[in-house]
C-alpha cells in the first residue's frame, strides 16, 4: 500500500492521483472519477474534488493509498 502525507487538512481526490503518479494528468483523473473507477473506503467516489483525510483509502488501477496526516495538519 503507498501512503501520501497531507501538506495541510486534506487533499482533493483528482490531486491524489496525479501528486501519486496514478494518472498523467488531471484531466484523465477527473476522468476517471466520474466514470465510477476510482474507490474510496471501499466505496465508488464520483466527486472529482471530494475531500480525503487522513485515515482514508484511496483504491484505484489495482493500487491503494493509503492518507496520513503531516505535521501542521489536522
Amino acid at each position: 500500500m503507498l501512503e501520501l502525507t497531507l501538506r495541510g487538512d486534506y487533499i482533493e481526490l483528482d490531486k491524489l492521483l496525479k501528486a501519486m503518479g496514478l494518472v498523467e494528468s488531471g484531466g484523465r483523473a477527473r476522468m476517471l472519477i466520474a466514470a465510477g473507477e476510482v474507490r474510496v473506503d471501499g466505496q465508488v467516489e464520483l466527486r472529482k474534488t471530494a475531500k480525503m483525510r487522513a485515515g482514508q483509502v484511496v483504491e484505484f488501477g489495482g493500487q491503494r493509498v493509503r492518507v496520513i496526516q503531516g505535521p501542521g495538519g489536522g
